[in-house]
């Protein structure tokens, strides 16, 4: 089945509603906003994101997860201004996060016809990254954190070496993986036409 990006991105609008969480489920008797990494990132730095403005989806077939990436209002703000075509780095405070889910078919009507669509279903992982040039100096300025989802418990937790991918938890646990993305100032998601 192939499917559209128009067709992600709707996908991804969905279940960006759908995850702000439901009256009474254990994320909300957790606070997550509570929770931190090593380098004193915290998951309070991206309070609100739930409704950020949708940067792009990101649909990986390999490791089989429907992604969104959303930004807060500063980096938004520079990608409408041509952040980081036009040369420009983004300004510190600019905070981008990634949402992933395990892709799920929807076969109930009115979804089920001929190809089945497909949506985000369990959270897997909340991935964040905050511009702060002071903070993260040895960085290009950004720090990085990956929190895991356990749908059972309904509660996160800070990746580990165990996690997919593995991390060592700290605010330098995204820099290599964004080295290759040096010339876009380490941010793979553009903006693209909407």
């Amino acid at each position: 089945m192939k499917t559209t990006p128009y067709g992600v991105a709707a996908i991804v609008a969905l279940a960006i509603t759908v995850v702000g969480g439901r009256p009474g489920s254990a994320e909300e008797k957790q606070d997550k906003y509570t929770l931190q990494i090593q380098g004193g990132l915290s998951f309070s730095e991206v309070r609100g994101y739930e409704q950020w403005q949708v940067v792009g989806p990101s649909l990986s077939e390999a490791a089989n997860v429907i992604r969104a990436i959303v930004a807060n209002p500063v980096m938004i703000t520079a990608y409408q201004e041509g952040v980081p075509g036009n040369s420009k780095p983004f300004a510190d405070g600019s905070k981008i996060v990634k949402l992933e889910w395990k892709p799920r078919k929807i076969t109930d009507p009115p979804f089920s016809a001929s190809t089945p669509d497909t949506v985000p279903g369990d959270l897997e992982q909340v991935e964040f990254i905050v511009k702060d040039s002071k903070r993260f100096p040895d960085t290009h300025g950004w720090g990085y954190a990956m929190f895991v989802y356990d749908t059972a418990s309904g509660t996160f937790a800070p990746a580990t070496k165990a996690s997919h991918p593995p991390v060592n938890n700290d605010a330098k646990c995204g820099a290599a993986c964004h080295e290759i993305a040096k010339s876009k100032d380490y941010i793979f998601t553009g903006y693209p036409k909407r």
